[in-house]
């Protein structure tokens, strides 16, 4: 098989190299990659949203599949568009991306089916939202963007000055575009947050092992969101009386929603939870892998990811039995000084062997380039050090182990992942 990986990040690296496992795959192309990713896959320079462009490829090459990883060309339709042409591909059509691409959608969608989520209310007036939140007068508060804004859109307000603040970057600042025309402001919940992705085929739901992302940029979850800083798996908060209850009021109520809303949703589906006191709950949903989830949930699969992909586009996951390795993963993301704020590219990274690996570990290149056999970091998040043994501690202990061996200026990475809840 000839297989296109849409996307140029670490999800997009962890995905390829857990493909390039697969007997049945020949040729792996990735649009646009990085450079970790060249030296895994032929890295092709189309945009991850140029539709027409990764349309027109797949046909000219003769791509079996496309798989389409990152948020914004599912919710632009990419998978739309493939089949359109004939072409297999995995992911949710756009009617069905709005899960994600939409928090208004989501969070109406998780009321009108009574599927457990904090209590909310949406607006699109900023004199509004200052309005109910000073009725409330309850905080912290949680202000979401309502469109796609990189995992960053959401800001808790710990008071009144905060919540203004807020309001004024998201929907006055526009600071994250048009996803902060509409807000929904949300009860804070508290509990231990767990990651569930979940392969789907509409019809049937088959959860990965769970995770454990680390949002805030610096140790003790201090500083501001990332696009997260580190992952764990499986998620000790994550049990499995837990997990049967989200099986039951959550995942397969979430399905079984969008089939009666006319939006079948087929691909990876990413339940974000909180455990509270009153059980689980939906913070977020995402229409994809989650990054850096994948890079510690992919290394763990047994099954041929190929034969699982096919199956959710056939729609006959329920005949597929998906095994799982019994060890434990970690990885640690190293980015560049500033991140998510203001930070340099072009700076040389040390203590890598050519194919961007190192002993002991899995690096998975997210914001990479490489240039005259050299890598360079190319990004915020820059690489993901994912390792495993049989215990969390194991896993951690060699994860961090390997980041030790690794060096670019004003290299930035959290000393306590998987040490914090």
């Amino acid at each position: 098989m000839k297989i296109l990986v849409i996307g140029s990040g670490g999800r997009e690296h962890a995905i390829i190299r857990k493909l390039k496992e697969s007997p049945r795959v020949d040729k792996i192309y990735a649009a646009p990659g990085n450079g970790g990713i060249s030296r895994d896959a032929e890295c092709v320079s189309i945009d991850a949203m140029d539709k027409e462009g990764i349309v027109e490829f797949s046909k000219k090459e003769g791509i079996d599949l496309v798989f389409v990883a990152p948020d914004d060309p599912l919710a632009a339709g990419m998978v739309d568009a493939l089949e359109g042409a004939g072409i297999r591909a995995f992911g949710p059509r756009a009617n069905a991306a709005i899960i994600e691409a939409s928090k208004v959608f989501s969070k109406n969608l998780m009321r009108k089916y009574n599927i457990p989520t904090a209590d909310y209310a949406v607006f699109d007036d900023p004199s509004k939202v200052m309005e109910y939140i000073e009725k409330k007068d309850k905080y912290p508060v949680v202000i979401k963007a309502d469109g796609l804004a990189l995992g960053k859109g959401v800001i808790i307000a710990k008071d009144n000055a905060e919540a203004k603040d807020a309001v004024k970057e998201i929907m006055q600042d526009k600071k994250f575009g048009d996803s902060g025309n509409n807000v929904v402001v949300e009860e804070f919940l508290t509990g231990p947050e767990v990651s569930v992705l979940a392969f789907t085929d509409g019809i049937s739901l088959k959860p990965m092992v769970s995770s454990k992302d680390h949002k805030r940029a610096f140790d003790n979850n201090l500083g501001p969101n990332t696009g997260g800083m580190g992952t764990v798996s499986p998620n000790p908060y994550y049990t499995p009386e837990i997990a049967e209850i989200c099986r039951k009021t959550i995942f397969e109520p979430t399905v079984a929603a969008m089939n009666s809303e006319g939006r079948t949703f087929k691909g990876c589906l990413y339940f974000g939870l909180m455990i509270t006191p009153d059980g689980p709950k939906v913070i977020e949903y995402n229409a994809r892998f989650g990054d850096p989830e994948t890079q510690v949930v992919l290394p763990v699969l047994k099954t041929d990811l190929v034969d699982i992909i096919e199956a959710v586009i056939d729609e006959r996951l329920s005949h597929l039995d998906i095994e799982w390795k019994n060890e434990k993963a970690a990885c640690v993301v190293m980015a560049s000084g500033g991140y998510p704020v203001a930070y340099k590219k072009g700076m040389k990274i040390s203590g890598l062997d050519d194919d961007g690996q190192i002993d002991g570990a899995i690096v998975y290149h997210a914001g990479t380039k490489y240039e005259n056999g050299q890598f360079y970091t190319n990004g915020g998040r820059v690489l993901g050090v994912t390792a495993l043994g049989e215990t969390l501690d194991e896993a951690l202990e060699r994860a961090y182990s390997a980041v030790e061996k690794i060096s670019f200026n004003e290299a930035h990475y959290r000393t306590d992942i998987g040490k914090i809840v």
